[in-house]
């Protein structure tokens, strides 16, 4: 059976964290609080697979206005090797460019073979000359304290 991949919703926050579990790299920002303000914050930028109810398959599809970016490219691994990665991605590259982005990056764990095996079998470029740097951040914005997760240790998951 082919997944259908729609926006996700409020309501799936738990069984994208679940998939994450089992099919992903743990983040600091793998959280259900996290989780709902990006899907209240930009409706849909988190794409899911869902096959007869089960999420199978995610990919953040993130616009800033200035450059799109793609995250948390995941596929269960019972649905691997079945093309669902590439749809996703191509969902993302659709929404993106819907949105008027002219440039798109990737996040992918370096030390993730199986991840980096997929990209190099895609039609994006390795810029091997790029570095990412990351720092975790309390937000300041009020109503935003305990969004993110993490910084305090509170409602985290994972690393």
């Amino acid at each position: 059976m082919s997944a259908r991949l729609r926006a996700a919703v409020p309501a799936d926050t738990q069984a994208v964290l679940a998939l994450w579990g089992t099919a992903a790299t743990p983040t600091s920002t793998d959280t259900a609080t996290a989780l709902r303000a990006l899907i209240e914050h930009d409706p849909g930028a988190l794409i899911v697979a869902d096959e007869v109810g089960e999420i199978v398959g995610t990919v953040v599809a993130g616009w800033d206005g200035w450059r799109g970016s793609v995250y948390r490219l995941a596929v269960a691994p019972s649905r691997r090797r079945q093309g669902l990665g590439a749809r996703l991605l191509r969902a993302a590259e659709d929404r993106l460019a819907g949105c008027g982005a002219r440039r798109v990056h990737a996040v992918v764990v370096g030390a993730d073979d199986r991840a980096v095996a997929f990209w190099e079998a895609t039609d994006w470029t390795h810029e091997r000359g790029q570095r990412r740097y990351t720092k975790s951040v309390v937000p300041t914005t009020p109503g935003a304290a305990g969004r993110a997760g993490g910084a305090d240790g509170s409602d985290r998951a994972g690393a």
